[in-house]
């Protein structure tokens, strides 16, 4: 099997918010001997806002983020849902659209770029999955996270819309997420089911109704909770903030003790590819995560 090799883009939370899930997303690319190479020049996606005020630049912006990679000639990857959403509905848009793409072409000429449609947008959650593959993880365990009860949170954006999902990332369902349950299993641990695994987690509507997000994230987290996870894993940095920063503030809401640890995916896997949690930057999460090492 050949190597693999990636165009990273990282997004603007996980340097700045969440640097842990840059730190452990590297060092366990660096374990399995997945090569990725870091978009520097690329620029914030618009975290699922912009396109409410201005969709032809948001297009733009997203798009001219996608050359870069399309000039390494790699597939990128993300590691924030919102950034793979966003990205993705953009190479689907234009790869769909002739004058829509046109039409971007003609504001990108404007920095000598032009999008072509020639990289894949996957999430770093399926480049283990689908293209390194469940067995050759397991091969690399050497810290099975054995009797650990974990909880796998989607959230909305990585499996959202379905139709991005038809030829890719193995037609996974919005409705009935697998990739990372079963993750979860060849890491060693128990995966807990349950049914908000797939809901919203409330990042986006925190500025504008706080009681809401709160109440969202307290539906998820006290399903995984009472179907015994004691611990939650996510792909998405900032259903990551939302339930970590704001666990006080959710339970406060919820009227119920909350007290569950979040893993950024990376970490996970790290910590069952045997990589020292303070190279995962576990010691940077909010809630206690020491049970898992």
């Amino acid at each position: 099997m050949a190597k693999l090799k990636y165009a990273l883009y990282t997004g603007c939370t996980a340097r700045e918010s969440t640097p842990e899930l840059l730190k452990s997303t590297l060092a366990v690319a660096k374990a399995l001997d997945i090569e990725l190479v870091l978009l520097d020049e690329a620029s914030c996606c618009g975290a699922a806002h912009l396109q409410d005020f201005d969709d032809m630049l948001s297009l733009t912006l997203n798009a001219r983020n996608i050359v870069y990679a399309e000039k390494l000639g790699l597939t990128m990857v993300t590691i924030c849902n919102t950034c793979q959403l966003n990205t993705a509905m953009t190479k689907y848009r234009l790869d769909n659209d002739e004058k829509l793409k046109a039409d971007v072409n003609e504001r990108l000429a404007e920095v000598n770029l032009e999008y072509k449609g020639e990289s894949e947008i996957k999430h770093f959650l399926y480049a283990l999955v689908e293209d390194l593959g469940l067995e050759a993880i397991k091969e690399k365990v050497v810290n099975p996270l054995t009797n650990r009860d974990i909880a796998a949170f989607y959230g909305c954006h990585n499996i959202r819309p379905q139709e991005l999902h038809h030829s890719s990332n193995g037609g996974e369902s919005s409705y009935k997420p697998t990739s990372i349950d079963r993750l979860i299993v060849a890491l060693g641990a128990k995966n807990v089911e349950y049914e908000h695994k797939n809901k919203c987690c409330g990042f986006h509507v925190e500025l504008q109704n706080p009681k809401t997000a709160n109440k969202l994230s307290a539906n998820a987290m006290l399903d995984a909770i009472d179907n015994g996870a004691e611990a939650i894993v996510t792909p998405c940095p900032l259903c990551h903030l939302r339930m970590d920063v704001q666990q006080h503030n959710i339970a406060k809401e919820s009227g119920r003790d909350i007290h569950i640890p979040l893993l950024h995916l990376p970490q996970m896997v790290g910590l069952a590819l045997g990589i020292a949690p303070t190279d995962l930057g576990i010691e940077q999460n909010v809630t206690d995560v020491s049970f898992v090492e």
